[in-house]
């Protein structure tokens, strides 16, 4: 799917906005049970290339692993990001962003995690949560 070469977006309040450069035109979707707590469903993860973000007296950023941390909007509680601290690589929250609702999904992941009332529909590739970590690590990053 081909889209927008640039797109924007904001926490529900407005005070944090985000705009990517080439946006990825799919959304990964993330099933494990840390980010169902976190969303109260599952995460779906829009990327893209030199993030500007404004608001960043707004922003709170919470380590939720020993690799991970995740980021919310202190005024209004949106979620904003997912940090993966090995690399400091930022998957941002595609719902901030309204071109997003219009891309598929390219991959689902931790899908063994997912909630019987989570269920994606459409014809993309879903790993598990073994599956998912096993590719992480061959690629040579590390959980520990």
């Amino acid at each position: 799917m081909t889209g927008p070469a640039s797109i924007e977006g904001h926490c529900l309040c407005g005070a944090v906005t985000i705009a990517l450069d080439n946006p990825c035109h799919e959304v990964e979707i993330c099933q494990c049970g840390m980010c169902r707590r976190w969303g109260g469903s599952f995460y779906s993860a829009q990327c893209g290339d030199n993030p500007q973000v404004s608001g960043a007296e707004f922003i709170t950023e919470y380590r939720s692993s020993e690799w991970a941390g995740r980021a919310f909007c202190s005024q209004c509680g949106s979620n904003l990001w997912f940090r993966f601290l090995p690399t400091g690589n930022r998957s941002f929250s595609a719902g901030l962003f309204d071109a997003a609702a219009a891309y598929g999904v390219e991959k689902e992941i931790f899908v063994d995690e997912r909630a019987v009332w989570c269920r994606i529909e459409g014809n993309h590739p879903r790993q598990t949560g073994e599956e998912a970590i096993a590719e992480a690590k061959a690629a040579g990053f590390s959980f520990d």
